[in-house]
């Protein structure tokens, strides 16, 4: 399904969606999981790699919160591309930062089905990675997965989620916390 929403309706979406997590239940979130890979990957010198876009607002909150050495660098993917069902998968822009020997631990905005992560996980492989980690801001709650996250600050329903690094047709990243819109 391929639409381009009416401006009205990008205006007031977040009038109709539910404020699942507050933005400062989202830091309390974010501390909780930093003191997670804190304790994991202080010592391993990991390579971050950022999913792009929605993965960046998520990185730019978490990253400050790890107080250890780390390289970071970034990945873009795409399957839905301000769609609402997600394609094949398609790279944009491959990581420039060696992998071979590394802890790789992979930054992205919400774990739904696990296509898009399953994908980045080979290619990490595929380059030599000692390790790799998976850590999304939410884990959406379904029994439709092919593949778990490893880590992830908060649990949503099975809806369409907007809000701190998430879209809305492209629109709302940005919005002041974590949102769901009941029917799309």
């Amino acid at each position: 399904m391929s639409r381009i929403p009416k401006q009205d309706e990008i205006d007031n979406v977040i009038s109709k969606a539910s404020c699942l997590y507050t933005l400062e239940q989202v830091d309390m979130a974010l501390d909780e999981l930093a003191s997670k890979l804190t304790d994991e990957f202080a010592n391993k010198n990991p390579v971050i790699l950022t999913v792009m876009t929605g993965g960046m607002l998520f990185s730019g909150r978490l990253l400050p919160r790890l107080n250890f050495p780390l390289e970071v660098d970034y990945l873009h993917v795409t399957r839905y591309q301000a769609k609402m069902v997600g394609e094949r998968v398609r790279w944009l822009v491959q990581p420039l930062t060696s992998l071979i020997g590394r802890h790789v631990v992979i930054i992205d905005d919400i774990h739904d089905v696990g296509a898009t992560l399953d994908d980045i996980v080979d290619y990490c492989s595929e380059r030599g990675a000692r390790s790799i980690s998976t850590v999304a801001l939410v884990n959406k709650n379904h029994d439709r997965k092919i593949s778990e996250v490893d880590y992830s600050a908060l649990d949503v329903p099975d809806k369409f989620i907007f809000g701190c690094g998430m879209d809305y047709f492209g629109y709302w990243r940005n919005a002041p916390g974590i949102f769901a819109l009941d029917d799309i």
